[in-house]
């Protein structure tokens, strides 16, 4: 907790009152308080708060300052409904920066004030356990590694191993204080970081050029503007730790200058190649490896201009929610106009919520606003671009549905439009709030990195982005931002974005792949996507040419109207009895904790492991239902069969989806075909067979219509000719006869072919299926326990 101050009473002003308490849409929180805290970690911190009048002049002098020094600027510039404020924030001069490259990591002074800081940080990350070694790197710095993990663990603690993420945890718990709110790391954060948590080879193999995957500033002084407050103000800190102070030390910034060059390739696709690779994604998509993936392309222009005038030249022609201008050290910048949230939390009234804005569907804005309105109609009324943002969302609330409370996870904007320079973009606005024990970075590692830079699934899709495209992503697709040390964050996804490293300036631009993608067509909207930035790049040269010759100024960009904010209440979790023990098989899918969650929900206590796990590992979780998640590929892949066959053994109930109901269709003998053409994020209707409801001798569909739309995912299917006797079909679909649901005749094992848990398949019916399965078990169990024999029947 946050020690008193010498002086509360001291400076704050008042803040327009937003409509959600605590919830800040981005802007910043509230002024620093001046005065004396110590944080969690025992640093002895001074704050003093300069209030800004001139806040254009002291802003465009700080752009101008990283050009040559280390820092960064902040800035949104775009504002939406409940979503998105205009402010700005920026700084130069950082004492401090950690680094790190796959495992390898530093933690630099800058200054002499960093110095001080190092004396509180290397016993911290001397005590910490993922750290495998650390040493010092002269006066100036540390050096480490971290460890790998070599023993099992649950998929709901995939982001609590060890990984640079370690460090970065370290140090915001050495710094952390609950009500300081500038405070913090700021920086960026490169799309390899999330090779430290899945198998992928890296091709194309990355070299020795010294590219990072983390830059991350410790600053002592910051500029904050928020424009919907009214408000500016230069915060300022001093550390004490024992008997050192940086109170006397002056703020030197540390050098860095963009020198241009000529590039040495002007892209790394020639014209038609991405195309080319657009038809292999298509093959995966036809057998069901892939569901969707986002390939990208680069493009090198000269860069004549500063990294000042490129920023100053987004601000007017690409107003966005996520400006930055990052002067990273060594001669290598970025900076970029992103339209996009990679992950926000922040505190309110109900808890730690989490909040994405997926974004897929793109269409070139119009000549005037008539046109606009035209292009706005014709992308609504795709169903490509429906099915391609259904599919982002529904990862995207997988990703939440590992760490949030069960019933949380909420769609509170659905297809909204955005619009931008020269695109307009379909857009999900997702929440959910964090179950105890996570927090802010734990939010962030479980949605590294968003479907929308990625694809479905997302393990095998970083597979195929590996394999298929011509050079490393570098930054692209990562994010940049903020890790505060009260516990918020919040980044936008590094897209949009001019990379300048050594004189040259690289902008990448990626497209969402589908079945039904065009391959020309998807070529064309990744230039047009970069056309933009590339153009800006241009603009900027001749601007600063020209303002070279005449000593002219930069342009500003004018402040925005305030936004407002819809309601969020976070359901309550369904009751229930006795909870069930479940363990769920991930199958490298990209929906299994959605399924967790809606599993919790039901009334389950869920374990999710990924397959190919020691079978043993059952006898020690003793579950009394093992549900086969879906997944790419086909059931072989996975070695389902052997898995049914220690279910089998051991006498538990499982339950399939997906690929879990091609499992056990194969595993009792039948056989399966491949569709003509694949379902993936397709709303479908299905009917329930006279099989369902014969008797009343089946619980899957109890309380369920005989009819209702479900989401299909898949390329594979039960071939009816050759389907096994041992499952009865309940559920096909209503067009033709497709088999969506299984049950075994005498075993306690059933499966959907369709997916419960997406937001194409009403949550009603797709919770109460699951309900039902879990009742149905319990049920048994009860018997059992009671005397009384009786077989689960689905």
């Amino acid at each position: 907790m946050r020690a008193a101050r010498d002086d509360e009473d001291g400076g704050e002003r008042p803040h327009k009152k937003r409509v959600h308490a605590g919830r800040t849409m981005g802007a910043p929180k509230q002024r620093s308080r001046p005065g004396r805290y110590t944080t969690e970690g025992g640093i002895t911190v001074d704050c003093a708060v300069r209030a800004v009048t001139e806040h254009e002049r002291e802003f465009q002098a700080l752009v101008d300052s990283i050009d040559a020094h280390r820092g960064l600027i902040l800035e949104s510039s775009y504002e939406f409904p409940g979503r998105y404020a205009h402010w700005t924030m920026g700084f130069t001069a950082p004492p401090l920066v950690l680094e790190a490259c796959g495992r390898s990591f530093s933690v630099t002074a800058l200054n002499a004030r960093g110095r001080v800081l190092l004396r509180a940080i290397k016993p911290a990350l001397a005590a910490e356990p993922a750290v495998l070694s650390l040493e010092p790197a002269g006066d100036d710095a540390l050096r480490g590694q971290v460890r790998i993990s070599d023993r099992w663990f649950a998929e709901e603690e995939r982001s609590k191993q060890p990984s640079i993420f370690s460090v970065v945890r370290c140090l915001v718990a050495l710094f952390k204080c609950a009500d300081e709110p500038q405070l913090g790391l700021y920086g960026a954060f490169g799309y390899d970081l999330a090779l430290q948590f899945e198998s992928v080879e890296l091709r194309p193999a990355r070299g020795s050029d010294g590219q990072r995957d983390l830059v991350l500033y410790l600053p002592d002084q910051i500029f904050v503007h928020d424009i919907v407050a009214r408000d500016a103000w230069v915060v300022s800190y001093e550390f004490s730790i024992d008997e050192l102070s940086t109170t006397a030390l002056a703020r030197a910034p540390a050098a860095s200058v963009h020198v241009p060059r000529a590039p040495a390739t002007p892209r790394d696709h020639a014209p038609g190649e991405f195309a080319t690779l657009v038809e292999r994604a298509k093959d995966e998509f036809r057998v069901g490896n892939l569901f969707e993936v986002v390939l990208s392309q680069r493009f090198a222009d000269e860069c004549d201009a500063q990294p000042s005038h490129i920023f100053r030249t987004l601000r007017v022609r690409n107003p966005s929610p996520y400006g930055f201008a990052i002067n990273l050290g060594d001669a290598e910048f970025l900076v970029g106009a992103s339209p996009e949230m990679f992950v926000r939390v922040e505190s309110d009234a109900a808890g730690l919520r989490v909040e994405t804005c997926p974004i897929s569907g793109t269409i070139r804005r119009g000549a005037d606003a008539l046109e606009d309105a035209q292009n706005i109609q014709k992308i609504l009324s795709d169903p490509k671009e429906e099915s391609e943002l259904t599919m982002c969302t529904d990862v995207d609330r997988n990703d939440k549905s590992r760490i949030c409370a069960p019933g949380s996870v909420r769609v509170i904007g659905r297809r909204q439009i955005e619009m931008y320079s020269r695109l307009i973009h379909t857009v999900d606005h997702v929440e959910g709030y964090l179950r105890p024990g996570f927090d802010a970075l734990d939010a962030f590692l479980c949605h590294m990195w968003a479907v929308t830079v990625t694809g479905a699934p997302k393990i095998w899709a970083m597979r195929f982005v590996e394999q298929h495209e011509r050079s490393p992503r570098a930054w692209y697709g990562g994010a940049i931002g903020m890790a505060g040390f009260d516990g918020r964050i919040n980044t936008g996804l590094t897209l949009r974005t001019v990379h300048i490293q050594r004189g040259e300036a690289a902008v990448r631009a990626g497209a969402t792949l589908l079945y039904d993608s065009v391959p020309a067509a998807e070529e064309a909207e990744t230039e047009l996507k970069a056309s933009a930035m590339r153009e800006a790049l241009r603009e900027a040269s001749d601007a600063a040419r020209a303002a070279k010759a005449a000593g002219g100024g930069a342009p500003l960009v004018p402040a925005a109207p305030a936004g407002w904010q819809g309601d969020g209440a976070v359901p309550a979790a369904l009751a229930s009895a006795r909870a069930v023990r479940v363990v769920l098989v991930d199958h490298e899918d990209s929906f299994v904790n959605t399924l967790a969650n809606y599993f919790w929900q039901a009334g389950a206590t869920v374990v999710t492991i990924r397959s190919g796990f020691d079978f043993a590992l059952l006898d020690e979780l003793q579950p009394e239902l093992v549900v086969l998640s879906p997944g790419p590929g086909n059931p072989r892949s996975f070695k389902c069969s052997a898995l049914l066959a220690e279910i089998e053994r051991r006498k538990l109930a499982a339950f399939g989806v997906c690929l879990g109901l091609q499992a056990m269709v194969e595993h009792f003998g039948g056989k399966l075909a491949v569709l003509a053409h694949p379902q993936h994020g397709k709303p479908a209707g299905v009917r329930l067979t006279p099989a369902a409801c014969a008797g009343g001798s089946s619980m899957l569909f109890e309380g369920l219509p005989a009819a209702f739309q479900v989401a299909r995912y898949h390329s594979l299917y039960s071939e009816r000719s050759a389907h096994p006797s041992a499952l009865r079909v309940t559920a096909e679909t209503v067009d033709d006869g497709v088999v969506m649901a299984v049950e075994h005749v005498e075993l306690p094992m059933s499966a959907v072919q369709f997916h419960p848990e997406s937001i194409l398949t009403a949550p009603d019916h797709g919770l109460r299926i699951l309900s039902n399965v879990i009742a149905s078990v319990r049920k048994a169990k009860d018997a059992d326990r009671n005397g009384h024999a009786q077989t689960v029947v689905f």
